[in-house]
């Protein structure tokens, strides 16, 4: 008996985005094969379930042979093993290192050790997301984390180069990274109602402008660590509380630029010393390890509740931080301009940002 077959031969490595997608999610390959006939595969290739299935297992070889060129992205666009089109490439990459918000939103600012990768069994099913996934973003941060820690110059641009990441990508990365170096605590409770993305953002304004790097950008973990010596420099602004006509005249300034232009002005008169004894303890602090860690927390506690709770707008939070930064320049006595623009450019755009109406 005569059979008929038809074969096909190329040498592109035939890689179905979706079919990837399900492997990256943690399926296995028979729940992988069910979301496949329930998208209708089966009826658009005219192919049965064994065909299904086969294909499934097929690719499923393919994607775990490439995962370990994945750990080196570098080495995808070198190896001779399988004919992956540029494209390709870059889209296998991308979704590699994707992840998920809710995902790293618990491991934020933890520690990436053994120690978290023990409890990624608790976060897999408060999120919902597949044990296996979890461990692939998770050992995708600490990957990363090991690569770029020894490395000098700009964080993101280590991170785009290293694992060829688009810039938003290696962006978010670099925060993940900031964030496990200099363990800020995300998980209190008064902080859940933060992001991701809050938090990257607030991440990507301290890297910018209160590390080593924003100053020299070839020093030795230059992204990672906070300048030291501007931690240092910002003990001096204390005189703006403690030295009571300065703090009076800072006052009387800030509330004659306010005066008209809002409607919580009483509240911003009332809470005025409060509010600044907040702001400028938050930063005589912050050379001692343990106060960055409680630095998002220290903001929402010292400045955001106590504006929340007088019903201010973002809008009035805006106007009330720019005038307060903007008076300091004309106290007579006060001679840390520099120090202080550099600390106050940092905590009005982060508390903008974590500031929810």
């Amino acid at each position: 008996m005569s059979v008929e077959l038809d074969v096909f031969v190329g040498n592109t490595t035939i890689m179905d985005k979706e079919v990837y997608q399900l492997w990256l999610n943690g399926y296995t390959v028979n729940d992988a094969v069910k979301v496949r006939i329930e998208g209708g595969v089966m009826e658009e290739c005219e192919a049965s379930a064994e065909v299904l299935l086969s294909d499934t297992m097929d690719q499923y070889r393919t994607f775990q042979m490439c995962e370990r060129l994945l750990h080196h992205p570098a080495k995808l666009a070198n190896q001779l093993l399988f004919q992956i089109p540029p494209d390709r490439q870059a889209m296998l990459i991308e979704r590699y290192y994707a992840f998920d918000d809710s995902f790293v939103r618990e491991v934020l600012g933890k520690k990436l050790s053994k120690g978290t990768k023990k409890d990624l069994d608790d976060v897999s099913l408060k999120t919902g997301i597949t044990l296996k996934s979890c461990r692939r973003q998770f050992d995708n941060f600490k990957r990363v984390f090991k690569v770029v820690e020894e490395l000098k110059g700009p964080l993101v641009e280590n991170i785009r180069q290293h694992f060829l990441l688009p810039d938003q990508l290696a962006r978010d990365y670099a925060a993940i990274v900031f964030f496990a170096n200099n363990r800020f605590e995300t998980g209190k409770k008064k902080l859940l109602y933060l992001t991701f993305q809050d938090f990257a953002f607030c991440a990507g304004q301290l890297i910018n402008n209160w590390t080593v790097g924003a100053v020299d950008n070839m020093m030795e973990d230059m992204d990672v660590d906070l300048d030291k010596e501007f931690l240092q420099d910002l003990k001096d602004l204390k005189i703006l509380i403690t030295d009571k006509d300065l703090l009076d005249q800072h006052k009387s300034l800030v509330c004659t630029a306010l005066r008209g232009k809002t409607n919580v002005f009483n509240e911003m008169e009332a809470n005025f010393k409060n509010l600044s004894r907040g702001l400028v303890n938050i930063a005589a602090k912050l050379i001692n390890a343990k106060d960055v860690r409680d630095f998002f927390i220290d903001l929402v506690e010292k400045f955001i509740e106590p504006c929340r709770s007088d019903k201010w707008t973002s809008i009035d939070v805006n106007l009330y931080l720019t005038h307060y930064t903007n008076s300091a320049h004309i106290l007579d006595t006060f001679k840390y301009y520099a120090v202080w623009t550099r600390y106050m450019g940092v905590i009005k755009s982060c508390i903008l940002r974590m500031y929810h109406d």
